[in-house]
């Protein structure tokens, strides 16, 4: 019976370590959680007040690109680029939202663009490209969070003939 009492005990304190589960550190649920978000992609565009009212995604998205190439071309339209460049026609504008809804607003160039003064362009295009409505930023997982896109913006229509 003794023996068989001590071999209870034995058994019962051996027996713990097979009940005991392993927790995974704070460091691999970090990692494994880092790799499941997607990156490329926000929760929610920015968006101005227009555009809130739609519910869908893409619509919101198509809504606020929509707004902004048009408020671009509307101020770009009462300058000078169409007279100095009278060939452009459209040009590309790299807008960065900042989390504190401020934009920034860059023009794209080509690599090899010597036909246009990219400075005096780049000026134009700054002076010109302020007093925007209030731009909402986009959210990712509950923050806003910094986005960049490129809209491709009509200086002057093509006249049909």
């Amino acid at each position: 019976m003794k023996h068989f009492f001590l071999f209870l005990i034995f058994i019962f304190f051996n027996s713990c370590q097979y009940f005991d589960k392993q927790v995974p550190s704070e460091k691999e649920l970090l990692q494994k959680e880092l790799k499941s978000i997607n990156w490329k992609e926000v929760d929610e565009y920015p968006s101005v007040a227009d555009c809130e009212k739609i519910s869908d995604k893409k619509q919101r998205q198509q809504c606020f690109f929509e707004i902004m190439s048009q408020l671009i071309q509307e101020k770009l339209d009462i300058d000078t680029l169409s007279v100095l460049y009278p060939e452009l026609d459209t040009i590309e504008v790299k807008v960065t939202v900042f989390p504190n809804s401020t934009l920034k607003f860059e023009p794209q160039f080509p690599k090899d663009s010597v036909t246009y003064d990219t400075i005096r362009m780049d000026s134009i295009l700054r002076a010109r490209l302020i007093d925007f409505p209030r731009v909402n930023p986009a959210i990712k997982r509950g923050i806003p969070v910094k986005t960049q896109f490129i809209l491709p913006v009509i200086l002057k229509e093509k006249e049909i003939k």
